[in-house]
């Protein structure tokens, strides 16, 4: 075995040999600056509900979701955690101020503050898939808790609206915060949004 020498060891830094970050790492974080592939906002924009949402990092990333597409964030019922100004800070949500939030007591208190809104359930257990569904600006993307999804009774009221993303795999159900991604992109795709892109 070949000795290694101390002060060779006490030079290396966290990106290899060298102590600071190599040129290409500095070139990466300038490309922060540069445009990006955009598209207009639609009007009215959608509205991505979550009923409950249990899991803090799911809620984070479709808040992102949220801002990057000018979809408004609906919050419905008991959060399983905070989402004050200090909790969100402390989670390196930075991107806060770009999301729209509204909270809602319940389903009932948010459909009479968006009557108009359309209504597509999305649901594990759903047997048509959301690529049947014909979405419209101003629609309203409703997703359950992680643990139960929504609840049995409401996705018997709304047959019609209850809609679900195929699986290749054995597995239960997506990832929350994909399956909220897959389903917006989707709309917008329909609804021609992504057709207009510039740099910017």
């Amino acid at each position: 075995m070949i000795p290694v020498k101390r002060r060779e060891i006490a030079r290396t830094g966290p990106f290899g040999a060298a102590s600071s970050p190599p040129s290409a790492f500095h070139e990466k974080m300038a490309r922060n600056s540069v445009p990006r592939l955009r598209a207009p906002p639609i009007l009215p924009p959608l509205h991505v509900v979550l009923v409950e949402p249990e899991i803090p990092p799911n809620t984070g990333n479709i808040a992102r979701l949220c801002a990057a597409t000018g979809s408004v964030l609906h919050l419905v019922g008991t959060l399983g955690f905070r989402i004050d100004e200090k909790a969100v800070r402390r989670a390196g949500i930075d991107y806060w101020h770009l999301v729209k939030v509204e909270r809602h007591l319940d389903l009932a208190h948010f459909r009479n503050a968006l009557p108009e809104a359309r209504w597509f359930l999305l649901s594990a257990s759903a047997e048509r898939s959301y690529l049947d569904a014909a979405f419209r600006p101003g629609d309203a993307l409703i997703f359950g808790r992680e643990s139960v999804g929504l609840p049995d009774d409401l996705l018997a009221q709304h047959p019609d609206s209850v809609f679900g993303i195929p699986t290749l795999g054995a597995v239960r159900s997506l990832n929350l915060a994909n399956a909220a991604a897959i389903v917006v992109y989707e709309a917008l795709r329909q609804i021609g949004a992504l057709g207009g892109t510039f740099m910017g």
